[in-house]
């Protein structure tokens, strides 16, 4: 179940990648917005999300159960497990906000919601909350793929997409200027 959660997390961060970047010159403004294959690439990536979410709410249960019936928590020792489960779960209901935010069909004709300062304040939570579970995901997730060198590959990764999460909070700023100063 674990390699399968490793697949089910390379995919989604390729589809993420796609999504942010193609979505980033849409909210700036540069490509026209409302791609078919965009859409499908996001709601295939929400189907991955929300498999990867159950993968992992069943290791959860698994570790809190053999917790219990060791006698032992160590809390304090798995800060990391559970900072990697509190950041996917931000990760999921800022998805939600996410989701309702641009999914602004009606009768058929794309509209855009209004996109205000708690819209990008919430966008702003999403990318925080995405960068924190990737750090907190990453090594464990280049060890499952068999990568030796990891701090090399893991530190290539990191910058790469950090530059991208930087990226989006660009793209959401300058859309946020776009709504309410243009």
């Amino acid at each position: 179940m674990r390699k399968w959660n490793a697949v089910l997390s390379m995919c989604i961060i390729v589809l993420f990648l796609v999504h942010a970047i193609a979505g980033g010159f849409q909210l700036m403004g540069l490509i026209p917005g409302g791609s078919a294959l965009l859409g499908i690439l996001a709601w295939v990536m929400l189907v991955l999300i929300l498999k990867h979410a159950i993968i992992g709410i069943k290791l959860t249960a698994d570790s809190l159960t053999a917790s219990r019936k060791s006698g032992a928590s160590y809390f304090k020792d798995n800060k990391l497990f559970w900072a990697r489960r509190i950041s996917g779960f931000a990760i999921f209901v800022f998805i939600l906000f996410h989701v309702l935010l641009f999914l602004g069909k009606n009768d058929g004709v794309y509209r855009l919601n209004y996109f205000g300062v708690l819209q990008l304040a919430a966008q702003f939570l999403l990318v925080l909350s995405v960068a924190a579970h990737v750090i907190t995901n990453i090594n464990p997730l280049l060890i499952s793929f068999g990568l030796k060198r990891l701090k090399e590959y893991a530190v290539d990764i990191l910058i790469v997409i950090s530059g991208i999460l930087l990226f989006i909070g660009v793209s959401f700023v300058i859309y946020y200027i776009r709504w309410n100063v243009l």
